[in-house]
This record gives structure tokens, C-alpha cells and sequence, in this order.
């Protein structure tokens, strides 16, 4: 019963948060929108930017550890096949 409840003032408290937004303090809303735009962007430019790097990093990782360690095709060949 609990958790209805919970989830019945969460509701509320949503409905409520929504109601003040745009009848009450629309304008304070609205720059609060507005303002959180900039700072946005520049994380989720930043986030992209650090998974950029760490993307090119485990391609030259891979890469290096390809070279490294040749794989023999005979071998794979014959593991390929199933013993008669």
C-alpha cells in the first residue's frame, strides 16, 4: 500500500510543480529553461569529445595488439572443422 502512495504524492507533487511553473512563475520558468541551455550544450559537447578520444584510443589499441599477434589462418581453419 505504500508504494500507491508514493507514487500517488509523486504524481501530485508533479501536477503541482507543473501548475506553478506556468500559471504561477512562468516567466521565472522560462528563463530557468533558457539559461540552463548554454551549459548543456558545452557538457554534452564535452561528453562527446571524451568518447571521441576514447574511441580513437581503442582503435589504435586494437590495432597495435592486431599486429602484434598474428593469427595463423591454418590454424583457424582447422578449428573450424568438425572431426568426421
Amino acid at each position: 500500500m505504500g508504494k500507491f502512495v508514493a507514487v500517488f504524492g509523486g504524481l501530485i507533487a508533479m501536477a503541482g510543480g507543473i501548475l506553478l511553473a506556468v500559471f504561477v512563475w512562468w516567466r521565472e520558468f522560462y528563463e530557468l529553461v533558457f539559461g540552463m541551455i548554454p551549459p548543456l550544450l558545452f557538457f554534452i559537447g564535452l561528453i562527446a569529445l571524451i568518447a571521441g578520444i576514447s574511441s580513437i584510443k581503442d582503435s589504435r589499441r586494437t590495432k597495435k595488439l592486431e599486429e602484434e599477434t598474428p593469427v595463423e589462418e591454418t590454424s583457424e581453419k582447422e578449428t573450424e572443422q568438425e572431426p568426421e
